[in-house]
């Protein structure tokens, strides 16, 4: 690969699946045709390694936007260990605003300086599920001039809200809304238009390039006494939930269990922070809790600690859902339920990095694996009318109310 007239050299031998994900990024970006397109490759598979690819692959100025500093500085990393030198960083949550032929950046940096990236008729996008379709920063970036936008996500569908069709004759007070998780390509407005590649998670897990994880479904409250604003479940159906079901008690006696069963590596997803801290509370100093509101330096010393073995448990509240890259985590905990598939796909997802010796947990005191699978059962395929959809064990989950 040759760079500014410097001959670097690349360290690393794609995988075939990524190959065929950069090709087809790399065809999407020079066709004479115009369109948006995204790749579906499942959390693990190397996706700041397939951005890289692409980056070294293209001539033109090329923007790539990650969610956040985190994820930057992963794709960072492997962009310089690929061998491309012709890189800037324009995030203020990174302290830099440089611009070169690829520049990496966040949204709001970028957006609020557009007049400066008129010329990058190209972009990347990491995690692109975020990607907010009606308003919002991104549509005004990508609509500011003619673009061509590629983007990357274990998970392309969102959660989204619509009223029972049966109800809308009714008055408007009167209509029942459902939560529906819409395919990224299937969505009203819409960014992408096009599925360019999907790999599928069970086919990487059966070729050993993901950790196979084994699944506990404790099932310890009743989902059906849960309710929804339209989306997601509410705080208060859940508080009250929580509270007739003793999961506070359900989750210290598993989370006790799971550490005397030699488990050293155990993430819990709480989505109280009093059960957070209860639980660090209940566990002394082998417990830590790590919440959005955690400060920087604070949340790295208890990841770090995590990862060293000093704390066997971190209990979460909102956060480590995506740029926690730890491949020695073998214990999932859920102490929350959800009816986003992308958030509990992106909660399992913290497991199924491959480790040697490693041997994945799964543990869902909340419903969730029954509601949807297993991750290996999740497939991105046409359904009979030829769109795009995701199912589980032939069900299909995505474009359906989920009543």
């Amino acid at each position: 690969m040759k760079r500014d007239g410097v001959l670097t050299k690349m360290k690393y031998e794609l995988r075939d699946y990524q190959k065929a994900a950069s090709d087809a990024a790399v065809m999407a970006f020079n066709d004479p045709q115009q369109y948006n397109g995204i790749l579906v490759c499942p959390t693990g598979s190397g996706k700041s390694l397939i951005i890289a690819d692409i980056a070294s692959r293209l001539d033109e100025p090329l923007l790539v936007f990650q969610p956040s500093k985190e994820i930057l500085e992963q794709n960072h990393h492997k962009m310089l260990a690929y061998g491309i030198t012709d890189i800037g960083i324009y995030s203020a949550s990174m302290g830099v605003k440089h611009i070169n032929r690829i520049t990496l950046a966040t949204i709001g940096s970028v957006n609020r300086h557009r007049e400066d990236f008129r010329q990058f008729h190209r972009v990347l996008i990491d995690e692109a599920h975020l990607v907010n379709a009606r308003g919002g920063m991104y549509e005004e970036f990508i609509n500011d001039v003619s673009r061509r936008v590629v983007g990357l996500t274990a998970t392309p569908y969102r959660l989204a809200q619509q009223c029972d069709p049966a109800d809308l004759q009714k008055p408007p007070k009167w209509r029942k809304y459902y939560p529906i998780l819409r395919f990224i390509t299937r969505t009203r407005p819409r960014v992408f238009d096009r599925v360019l590649y999907v790999c599928q998670v069970g086919e990487l897990q059966a070729r050993g390039y993901l950790a196979e994880v084994r699944y506990f479904d404790l099932q310890a409250i009743d989902r059906s006494r849960l309710k929804t604003n339209g989306g997601d479940f509410t705080e208060e159906s859940m508080y009250n939930e929580f509270r007739r079901a003793s999961l506070f008690d359900q989750l210290v006696d598993v989370v006790r269990r799971l550490y005397i069963a030699g488990r050293r590596g155990i993430l819990v997803f709480t989505r109280f922070l009093d059960e957070a801290n209860a639980l660090a509370e209940n566990m002394g100093g082998l417990c830590k809790v790590v919440t959005g509101e955690t400060h920087k330096p604070k949340r790295d010393a208890i990841l770090r600690d995590f990862k060293s073995g000093k704390i066997a448990v971190v209990a979460n509240v909102g956060v480590l859902t995506t740029g926690f890259d730890y491949p020695e985590l073998d214990t999932i905990v859920l102490a929350r339920p959800t009816t986003s598939l992308s958030l509990y796909y992106q909660m399992v997802g913290r497991c199924i990095r491959p480790s040697e010796g490693k041997q994945a947990w799964l543990v869902d005191l909340c419903g969730n694996v029954g509601t949807f699978g297993k991750v290996s059962d999740l497939v991105v395929e046409r359904d009979a009318h030829g769109l795009w959809c995701v199912t589980s064990n032939g069900r299909q989950l995505t474009n359906v109310l989920l009543k």
